[in-house]
C-alpha cells in the first residue's frame, strides 16, 4: 500500500477547495488513473452522518473534546471503509480535507493540545499518512468575502475572523514543519493560477512515482 498515492486537499473557508478537486479530478481522468474522490469529515454513510452533527447549527454550545472526538470517530470509519481499501488495491485517493485540518481547526481554531490530537492520530490513523498535501492559502480576510457569497453558514463557517486566523496560522505552521510533504499554493491567486501551480506539483508527483 503505497501513502505517496494519498494527496490531501486543505484550506481554510473561500480557498477554492472545490473548484480545485474539480480540477484535480479532471487531471487524474485525463492522465487515465484511477481515483476515489472523498472528504473529511464524511465520505461513508456513517461519517457523513457524523458531518451533519459536526456542521449542523445548534443551541447547545459543543464541547470541545467533544467535536475532536467526533471528527476523528468519522476518519476511523472513513479510514477503514474507503482509504485504506482503495489505497491497498493500488488505486489513488484525493481527500478534500484530512488530519491536518483537525490541527488547523481544532488545534489552532479551538486552541486544543497539539499533543492531545497527535495521540488520537496515532491511535485512529496508525502509520497512514498523506504522502502529498496541496494547502490553498490566502488571506482570511479575502477568504471571507469569497464565502459570504454562498448560502446560510454552518456551525463553523459561522466563527469569528480570529478564529480563522488562528486557522490559517496553524495551516502554514505545518506546512513549514513538513515541506517534504506541503505544497502551498497562492489561492488569493487568479483561478488560472492555481490551477496552473496545481497542475505544476502534480506533474512533478506522478513523474517521482513513476
Amino acid at each position: 500500500m503505497s501513502m505517496k498515492r494519498f494527496i490531501t486537499l486543505e484550506g481554510g473557508e473561500g480557498a477554492g477547495k472545490s473548484t480545485c478537486i474539480a480540477f484535480l479530478r479532471d487531471y487524474f481522468l485525463e492522465k487515465g488513473l484511477p481515483l476515489r474522490l472523498t472528504r473529511e469529515p464524511g465520505g461513508t454513510p456513517l461519517a457523513e452522518e457524523v458531518r451533519d452533527l459536526l456542521l449542523r447549527k445548534r443551541d447547545e454550545k459543543v464541547a470541545e473534546d467533544a467535536e475532536l472526538l467526533l471528527m476523528f470517530a468519522a476518519r476511523a470509519q472513513h479510514i477503514a471503509e474507503v482509504i485504506r481499501p482503495t489505497l491497498a488495491r493500488g488505486e489513488w485517493v484525493l481527500c478534500d480535507r484530512f488530519t491536518d485540518a483537525t490541527y488547523a481547526y481544532q488545534g489552532g481554531g479551538r486552541g486544543l493540545s497539539v499533543e492531545r490530537i497527535a495521540e488520537l492520530e496515532s491511535m485512529i490513523q496508525g502509520d497512514l499518512r498523506p504522502g502529498l498535501t496541496l494547502l490553498l492559502d490566502l488571506p482570511v480576510q479575502q477568504g471571507m468575502a469569497r464565502a459570504a457569497a454562498r448560502n446560510e453558514k454552518d456551525r463553523f463557517e459561522s466563527e469569528q475572523n480570529e478564529f480563522f486566523e488562528r486557522v490559517r496560522a496553524a495551516y502554514r505552521h505545518r506546512a513549514a514543519a513538513e515541506p517534504q510533504r506541503f505544497r502551498v499554493i497562492d489561492a488569493s491567486k487568479p483561478l488560472a493560477d492555481v490551477q496552473a501551480a496545481l497542475k505544476a506539483v502534480l506533474d512533478q508527483w506522478l513523474g517521482q512515482q513513476s
